[in-house]
């Protein structure tokens, strides 16, 4: 059994972006594997139990043979640190531990980072402690900053060591690509540092549903329930002219409009476009012509009760950090990562 952890200096990286295509591509390979999430942050109920949000998808778009409670051993809480206080908490360690040997019998098991290589840090069960207790091979992804990427990967290299395996740098905006490719990736090789995958910024993968928005925003959906798993890849605020509006609505595809609910013509001139939903901020209403028109066009009317700025800004927040849920995500983190990672050269390296 190969064990690989991927882990990041920051959350948010894409570590479970690169875990969905490194466990698809082995299983397309035939190889057996199986994954962990050691630490769980986001607690997703099932049945009576927590389990981790990450955990829970990973298992369930590839169909994983193992129950969650091995996917997914520990789960952080409000309670954690009060358990901690009280002794009450157990081994931890061990119990990860256990996850990992009951799969013994496979060829990879990667092992899923949470947040940086320090959360886990006060229970023992940081990623670096980890590394050396299972002997695994570290795997760091790194979300592009430009020429600071070099000192992050460079000193995760230090910090980890001999168990460094290589790198991947995810969410590179296109117009830097051909430089990342060509000065970055060749600067680190000749510094012994491997760069197994460049991924560019793409805005199909960090595209947020219209179901998430509506979670996001605490929305009430006014109609247009059957479209809630659209993709929205771009957001504009329509607080111009109607006729300003609709030149600059035409311009951009799969979008969401955020506009004042009083402001009909706008939401009106929104629907002649492509639109995927109507964010309606100030209030809780619209009036029955935009509603019988939305219902037509198909395109969902979402209110709520926040001014558009704090609208705008929530949605900034959760930018980049949306899940692999729908299937064309999926299908096209599977063309990315086809292109873009070398899959024989990770083998390689993997293998040694």
């Amino acid at each position: 059994m190969k064990t690989l952890y991927i882990l990041s200096h920051q959350p948010f990286a894409g570590k479970t972006l690169v875990t969905i295509g490194i466990l698809n591509s082995l299983m397309e390979q035939g190889f057996s594997v199986g994954y962990i999430k050691p630490i769980g942050l986001t607690p997703q109920k099932r049945g009576e139990s927590l389990f981790d949000t990450d955990a829970i998808l990973i298992k369930e778009l590839l169909n994983l043979k193992d129950p969650l409670e091995v996917i997914s051993p520990f789960v952080v809480t409000y309670e954690t640190i009060g358990y901690l206080k009280e002794g009450r908490l157990g081994n931890i360690k061990k119990k990860i531990g256990d996850a990992l040997d009951s799969m013994r019998d496979r060829d990879f098991v990667i092992l899923g980072g949470a947040g940086n290589i320090f959360t886990g840090s006060i229970l023992g069960i940081d990623s670096l402690s980890l590394l050396e207790e299972f002997r695994s091979k570290a795997l760091c992804v790194e979300s592009f900053s430009g020429d600071p990427s070099l000192d992050n990967i460079a000193g995760l290299r230090r910090i980890i060591g001999k168990r460094f395996l290589g790198a991947v740098i995810n969410r590179v905006p296109k117009q830097a690509l051909s430089y990342v490719k060509e000065n970055i990736r060749s600067y680190l090789d000749a510094e012994g540092i491997k760069i197994f995958g460049i991924f560019p910024r793409d805005e199909v993968l960090e595209a947020l549903s219209v179901r998430d928005i509506v979670s996001l925003l605490n929305a009430k959906v006014l109609c247009g329930e059957d479209r809630l798993d659209e993709l929205v890849e771009h957001f504009t605020v329509g607080a111009m002219d109607v006729d300003n509006a609709l030149k600059y609505f035409r311009r951009i595809s799969n979008k969401a409009v955020i506009t004042g609910c009083h402001r009909s013509d706008i939401q009106l001139a929104a629907m002649e476009t492509s639109t995927k939903v109507i964010i309606l901020t100030g209030g809780t209403g619209a009036n029955d012509v935009v509603i019988a028109k939305a219902i037509s066009k198909g395109v969902p009317l979402i209110a709520v009760e926040y001014d558009t700025f704090t609208v705008v800004d929530k949605i900034e927040g959760m930018l980049g950090k949306s899940r692999i849920k729908e299937d064309r995500k999926l299908q096209r983190l599977k063309e990315i990562f086809k292109e873009e990672f070398n899959m024989e050269a990770f083998m390689e390296a993997i293998r040694v």
